[in-house]
C-alpha cells in the first residue's frame, strides 16, 4: 500500500500530539535523521528520542499550512510549548516507500534556549 506523504505528514503530527510513539516509529524508515537547531538524530530511535524529549515541554502545535508533492512534504506551524512564546517553524520532511527518511527543521531557538537556562 503506498502512503502519500502529505498523509504521512498529517499522521506524524496527530500521533505526536497525542503521545503515540509507537505509532510515529511505524511511519520512519528504520534509517530515518534528524536535523534541526536544537539537535540531530542518525536514525528512527534517535528520532524517537528526540520527539519525545519535545513532548515534555509541547503543549500544542497549530498547524498552519502544509505542501506536499510526491516525496516531500513542508509544514508551516507554531509550536507551543509550556517554557516560552510559540514558535514559527518549518519542517520539511521527504518520504521513501510510505515512509519518512529525512525530517529537517528550522525555527529560532532563542526564547526555547533561554527558558532551559533559566
Amino acid at each position: 500500500m503506498t502512503v502519500d506523504p502529505a498523509s504521512l505528514a498529517a499522521t506524524y503530527f496527530d500521533s505526536w500530539k497525542a503521545k503515540d510513539f509507537d505509532t510515529l516509529r511505524s511511519l520512519l524508515s528504520d534509517d530515518a535523521t534528524f536535523r534541526g537547531p536544537l539537535g540531530t538524530a542518525a536514525n528512527a530511535e534517535g528520532c524517537i528520542a528526540g520527539l519525545r524529549g519535545v513532548r515534555q515541554i509541547l503543549t500544542d502545535v497549530v498547524i498552519h499550512k502544509m505542501l506536499a508533492d510526491q516525496h516531500d512534504v513542508m509544514t508551516w506551524f507554531d509550536l507551543h510549548t509550556s517554557v516560552a512564546p510559540p514558535a514559527p517553524v518549518v519542517n520539511w520532511m521527504h518520504c521513501v516507500d510510505g515512509k519518512v527518511r529525512a525530517i529537517r527543521v528550522t525555527f529560532d531557538p532563542r526564547e526555547l534556549i533561554a527558558a532551559n537556562q533559566s
